[in-house]
């Protein structure tokens, strides 16, 4: 086979996420690899597909999640030098990575420096389930109908992003990697009368799992790995309050779905 690069979703967290087309991906690939903090620490991507196919190797890549891009293109680049050996042997390298690799993942960084060092080689991508599909899932939440639109935005620096794309009251917002900023976010959602709607899951399909109406938990941070959607606003809802005036049956979520304290 010829030496490839491939990023491989394997999804949120739970293992049956992990779809037929990655998992055989991973099963033709010559070498597996996953993003780790030391080389004695287990990933969350890694700990996904170690549930599914235990006889699959996985090489650990130290990759530093420091903050600022400068950072990040350093640890990218040192992560991509090993690949690159790999690669010039003519391997077929699968680099794993949680939710898809083409949306906020460290994949994208590496595949950047590899495209740079090695124009020639192939790279791919294998797409994979994410979070804020496993969260609509867990809570009945319908995300868009009709002509309703969908903006995704981290809150990585601040609910600012997020706030702007509340302002249609058409518009779905999904908000990654937003936890320490999940009472800014609350407040933002509150002044436009979207918070009612809201839901919050963190580490979903991993151990400390938590999915839960936003309102109840708005005073505290979340976790890094939180996602936050906001279904297009119900129908009268009334800006301030947090609450809907003339709340709509299955407005922007299924009706009657109880989980973790969202009543819906």
């Amino acid at each position: 086979m010829t030496a490839t690069l491939i990023g491989v979703g394997v999804g949120p967290g739970d293992p049956e996420h992990l779809t037929l087309r990655a998992l055989r991906t991973l099963h033709e690939a010559d070498r597996v690899v996953a993003p780790a903090v030391a080389p004695d620490a287990v990933g969350r991507a890694e700990s996904i597909v170690r549930q599914v196919a235990p006889e699959i190797r996985v090489e650990r890549l130290a990759f530093e999640m420091a903050p600022g891009a400068d950072a990040r293109r350093a640890t990218a680049a040192r992560a991509a030098s090993e690949i690159i050996r790999w690669l010039d042997a003519g391997e077929r390298v699968a680099f794993i990575t949680l939710g898809d690799p083409n949306v906020y993942s460290t994949f994208s960084a590496i595949a950047d420096e590899v495209r740079q060092a090695r124009p020639a080689v192939p790279i791919e991508t294998v797409p994979g389930i994410m979070a804020f599909q496993d969260l609509a899932a867990r809570t009945g939440t319908v995300l868009l109908d009709g002509a309703q639109t969908l903006t995704l935005v981290t809150a990585l620096n601040g609910p600012g992003d997020a706030a702007a794309a509340l302002a249609d009251p058409t518009r779905a917002v999904v908000v990654y990697k937003g936890g320490r900023h999940v009472p800014g976010l609350a407040k933002a959602l509150a002044d436009v009368g979207r918070l009612h709607d809201a839901v919050l899951g963190e580490l979903l399909g991993l151990p400390g799992q938590q999915v839960t109406a936003l309102a109840p938990v708005a005073d505290r941070p979340a976790s890094y790995l939180a996602t936050v959607i906001v279904p297009p606003a119900t129908p009268g809802a009334t800006a301030g309050d947090g609450e809907p005036t003339e709340p709509g049956p299955g407005a922007g979520g299924g009706g009657g779905v109880s989980v973790h304290g969202l009543d819906r």
